[in-house]
């Protein structure tokens, strides 16, 4: 446990280290893709391309009742963003539902979009379901974004330190108060450090 704990903190601080690659192909293989949820393919003409360059945390921001069918809320979320908004496509690139599964949503090649005054080219865009400024996230709702932004900063040999929440970008509550907190209090970053060097959640 010394180990890993040391391990984390040089994560944290820069310290290049090989993530297992048996532990990342296992979290990827837990993504449901979009033809399983039953999403349609995206504008491609909308599209901006880029390069990963951090990560952005978000919340849905309205409340999400147990019970409720993810997928349907991803089809749902598909056609307004759409339709609605006219952007291309859902504007996260990852889901995470009240059971902390994650669904990928807008391909990860291409910018995500949002309401509010940042532009989220060169961002991964996780959305947690539920308004975080009146629930408490669960802790497989917490476990899951570990495991995804471990994901991502393996994948995209991101630092420790390019983790965000939306509010850091813009004039927004997202990803919510009670949220937040494992941002600000370092929990994601050490956690996500912790993940990369060999250790559990």
């Amino acid at each position: 446990m010394m180990r890993l704990a040391v391990a984390a903190f040089a994560f944290c601080a820069g310290s290049a280290m090989a993530a297992d690659t048996d532990m990342l192909a296992g979290i990827e293989k837990q993504i449901v893709p979009v033809t399983i949820w039953g999403g349609t393919p995206a504008a491609a003409d909308k599209a901006r391309p880029h390069t990963i360059s951090g990560i952005t945390l978000h919340h849905q921001g309205e409340t999400y009742h147990p019970g409720t069918d993810p997928e349907q809320y991803l089809r749902t979320l598909q056609r307004w963003s759409r339709e609605s908004k006219g952007w291309m496509d859902i504007p996260y690139h990852y889901v995470v539902d009240l059971h902390g599964k994650t669904f990928a949503a807008r391909n990860i090649r291409y910018a995500g979009d949002t309401n509010t005054s940042y532009d989220p080219k060169g961002q991964a865009l996780i959305e947690v379901v539920g308004n975080f400024e009146e629930v408490e996230p669960n802790q497989a709702q917490l476990d899951a974004v570990v495991d995804m932004m471990a994901l991502l900063i393996a994948r995209h040999g991101l630092s420790i330190d390019s983790i965000r929440g939306h509010k850091d970008h813009a004039e927004t509550l997202c990803p919510g108060k009670n949220m937040y907190r494992y941002l600000e209090s370092g929990y994601f970053r050490y956690k996500v450090a912790l993940r990369l060097a060999g250790g559990g959640r």
